[in-house]
């Protein structure tokens, strides 16, 4: 039986609400995150992810609380990233709520930080978050930026989830920072270039626009696809994407599936 493709949608938090912008700039406001998450589960969602996006230490409690809220009206798993830097601050996400955990910005500083945190909870829990541009400075043409993509830094992007995956990564989670917000399309090359060494699931993310984008994410070789602005836009329901899904021949988790 073939394992059901997920549809997750991401919230951006900052400062307790969800935003929204174009390759991370000009972000404006998308709504309550705990409301959204509550519709977004209702349509349907496999998973959510919330990426705090400010991650300052005084944003800190009340991603917590945010979390803690969330994890009690909604019953399906809950990602959290954004200014986790520890083995400890995955545990405090994890008693608040959290099912699983991103690391980014983190483990580029310091890679063994994948290995206490996976040595600890396990790999089930943890999952790499990588915002990716094309580099010709690379020798896969792709490199891993910080600070919402605008500086690069020295990794390979190809090489750095190989890495990642061997020191412990249960999870990619690759957001395209050249598509993201955009709205045309995954970059369904960075995709196959992932799934081609990755021996733990892939989450495309970045770009996604119409119904017609997310069934060649999945056969580019995603297990499962994020998106953003169009849920929150109200542009499609998650419902509509996993019929579009379902209607490539993909196989979707139909059941508890809102309007």
């Amino acid at each position: 039986m073939s394992v059901s493709v997920r549809v997750i949608p991401c919230l951006d938090v900052a400062a307790g609400r969800v935003v929204k912008g174009v390759n991370f700039l000009n972000l404006r406001d998308a709504g309550d995150p705990v409301e959204l998450a509550a519709r977004y589960a209702e349509q349907g969602a496999d998973e959510l992810t919330f990426l705090d996006v400010t991650a300052t230490a005084d944003d800190r409690g009340t991603t917590h609380d945010v979390v803690r809220r969330t994890a009690e009206q909604v019953f399906i798993p809950l990602t959290v990233g954004g200014g986790v830097r520890s083995a400890d601050d995955v545990a405090r996400l994890l008693e608040v709520g959290a099912d699983k955990v991103g690391v980014n910005s983190a483990a580029i500083a310091r890679p063994p930080v994948i290995d206490e945190i996976a040595d600890r909870f396990g790999e089930q829990v943890l999952v790499l978050s990588l915002d990716v541009r094309r580099s010709s400075r690379m020798p896969s043409g792709f490199v891993v930026t910080t600070h919402g993509g605008k500086r690069e830094t020295d990794l390979d992007a190809l090489a750095w989830c190989r890495e990642a995956v061997d020191r412990g990564v249960g999870e990619l989670l690759v957001n395209s920072m050249d598509a993201d917000g955009t709205l045309a399309g995954f970059d369904l090359e960075l995709t196959r270039a992932v799934r081609e060494l990755a021996t733990v699931p892939v989450i495309a993310s970045g770009g996604a626009g119409e119904l017609r984008h997310f069934a060649p994410a999945i056969e580019a070789g995603a297990d499962a696809v994020l998106a953003a602005s169009v849920f929150h836009d109200g542009t499609f329901t998650i419902a509509e994407v996993k019929r579009a899904l379902a209607d490539a021949g993909h196989t979707v988790r139909l059941s508890g599936v809102g309007a």
